[in-house]
């Protein structure tokens, strides 16, 4: 694995090439969807990328852990938990190279 990150900026940056929309347009554009992704997981929807996967939210339950130090069990509380499932397309990519 490189390490390498891609991050909103380089978003933009590739939008603003492909698409050839200025840069600020770009980096609005690349908001827009994230913010949109994000309040549509907010209010419990499933958000589905053609070719590349969806994002769900799960709740989880109660459940005992237990502390690694000590060995202490230690609750753990209900929470939700962001979930993301590659689609078939973007596995075969990944295994393929390419």
């Amino acid at each position: 694995m490189s390490g390498k990150t891609v991050t909103r900026a380089e978003l933009a940056e590739s939008v603003y090439q492909e698409v050839g929309l200025s840069r600020n347009e770009s980096a609005d554009l690349v908001e827009a969807v994230l913010a949109e992704m994000s309040n549509a997981l907010v209010q419990g929807e499933t958000v589905k990328l053609s070719s590349f996967g969806s994002f769900s939210v799960r709740q989880k339950g109660q459940r005992i852990g237990r502390n690694p130090k000590t060995g202490e069990e230690v609750p753990i509380l209900p929470r939700k938990v962001l979930v993301f499932r590659p689609s078939h397309v973007l596995k075969d990519r990944i295994n393929n190279g390419g």
